[in-house]
């Protein structure tokens, strides 16, 4: 494709408009993903409900999420990107209107159902629209549009919950998101390219039960581990019940011309190394987000506000791996800056010993800003690094299967450093700061597990996204050494 076919290079003031239309959808359907826990008892006080059942609320969302991500893609290539695009908005914002005039814990768990099933085809598709407005060699700029709110959303949801639930009401919460969704579909009608839909493109009901079911289990086990609100003894049934529906779908889709997920797409190395690679990461820098605010309240004894605005300054980090990220993959490529980023990442969560009660806030401030440089860093280049060599035909598949992975990566990070947190506690003694310590240690050992990933890409991998030329050093070498004879 010409780079004069991309609305962007014929529109240039689209280069800021479209990343940012899609970025404010990704941040709604973060900050839900979150924004709840710090309101739930005073949900469940007005609903009339417990704290344990509240629990369903979150869940339902998340639920709802996993198993409709993998139908983003057929719905984007079957009805056109920017329609299911405004529609997804339109659920979701319609969802979010009826969780705050929920009268009723039953009506609020619907309603939630509702906003996933839009947050579920919003961010595939928003992303698709991404890689089909921008030529390959502007997409580093473009995703890190999509990658801050991704990141943003865990840190800002617990904090904002708080606020608007202390100083206004819970239905705020989700009012909050009703002028950015009418907006967002407003500026989504009138500026996006629609690419029209294949008719013809057949749905893989067969394959969406299989995998969907699969992954609603695993989703639900997830959730429910450092919870307890489900027996060990269950969860372990779901986990084996969810391995042979993997196991089925499997064998399914290698006779099946279009499944509803393409696992063939692993077997491309920077899609493979990206996601799976870069999921390791995942998982142990979105356990953070949820361990940090802990540490800081119980093993500190400091306010959830102080600790809240503490955890909110890992934005600042993320803003500045922003400025840094598309020079550093331009210069060395992406293997080293994963590489590196992954070793930061493991160096900053094993620092965390070295906090105490007594540290200083403004040392909590710095680490926090370290964290999220380094968190963001490592989350922008693994996600671009995914689509990078991605063939234009296969682009949906890779959104959605891509956007599977990346909502697991978060639900199991969470609940990994819960798990953690449980095991290295004896039944019945208190949080201490030593047990978080612990608990940093371990997670930060994720990592370098993703570094024997990272060392099978080649120089060359991405280089059209990146911009990094891997012969240009041998190629100046070798001339210098010619002219010097």
């Amino acid at each position: 494709m010409n780079n004069s076919e991309f609305i962007t290079e014929r529109e240039p003031h689209l280069r800021i408009l479209i990343p940012m239309v899609v970025a404010v959808a990704f941040l709604m359907e973060q900050l839900d993903s979150t924004i709840l826990t710090t309101a739930i008892p005073d949900i469940a006080r007005s609903l009339a409900t417990t704290p344990v059942r509240m629990n369903l609320a979150v869940t339902a969302y998340v639920l709802t999420l996993a198993v409709f991500i993998p139908l983003s893609g057929w719905f984007a290539d079957r009805y056109g990107m920017r329609k299911i695009f405004v529609l997804a908005l339109g659920t979701f914002t319609l969802g979010s209107a009826l969780c705050g005039l929920a009268d009723s814990f039953g009506m609020l768990v619907a309603t939630r159902v509702l906003q996933g099933l839009g947050g579920a085809m919003m961010t595939p598709v928003g992303r698709l629209i991404l890689l089909r407005s921008f030529p390959r060699s502007k997409l580093v700029t473009a995703m890190t549009y999509m990658t801050v709110p991704a990141i943003l959303g865990p840190v800002i949801g617990p904090l904002a919950g708080g606020l608007l639930t202390t100083y206004s009401s819970w239905r705020w919460i989700f009012y909050v998101n009703l002028p950015f969704g009418a907006i967002g579909m407003a500026l989504a009608l009138r500026f996006m390219q629609e690419i029209p839909g294949d008719p013809t493109a057949n749905f893989d009901f067969k394959g969406f039960v299989l995998f969907g079911c699969g992954i609603g289990l695993i989703q639900v086990g997830i959730e429910n581990i450092g919870r307890r609100t489900l027996s060990l003894g269950l969860i372990s049934v779901m986990f084996l019940v969810a391995g042979g529906l993997f196991y089925g779908f499997t064998r399914y889709a290698r006779h099946t011309a279009v499944p509803v997920v393409d696992l063939t797409l692993f077997r491309l190395r920077c899609f493979g190394v990206g996601s799976l690679a870069g999921g390791l990461c995942r998982i142990a820098l979105n356990g953070a987000p949820y361990l940090l605010p802990l540490l800081l309240q119980i093993g500190f004894g400091l306010s959830p506000v102080t600790s809240g605005s503490i955890a909110f300054l890992t934005v600042a980090g993320a803003l500045a791996a922003r400025l840094v990220i598309r020079r550093a993959l331009r210069r060395f490529g992406f293997a080293p800056v994963l590489t590196v980023s992954a070793l930061a990442g493991s160096l900053v969560l094993t620092s965390c010993i070295f906090l105490t009660p007594t540290t200083p806030h403004w040392v909590l401030a710095l680490y926090a800003i370290v964290f999220g440089l380094c968190r963001s860093s490592q989350f922008m280049t693994s996600n671009t690094l995914s689509y990078a060599d991605i063939p234009a035909a296969r682009l949906s598949q890779a959104t959605s299967l891509g956007g599977l992975v990346q909502q697991l990566t978060v639900s199991f990070g969470v609940s990994f450093g819960a798990v953690l947190l449980d095991l290295v506690t004896p039944h019945g003694t208190p949080l201490t700061t030593g047990r978080f310590h612990e608990v940093f240690l371990l997670t930060a050992l994720l990592p370098l597990l993703a570094l024997p990933g990272f060392a099978r890409l080649r120089p060359e991998d991405g280089a059209e996204v990146s911009g990094h030329s891997p012969g240009a050093k041998e190629r100046t070498r070798s001339f210098r050494d010619k002219t010097s004879r």
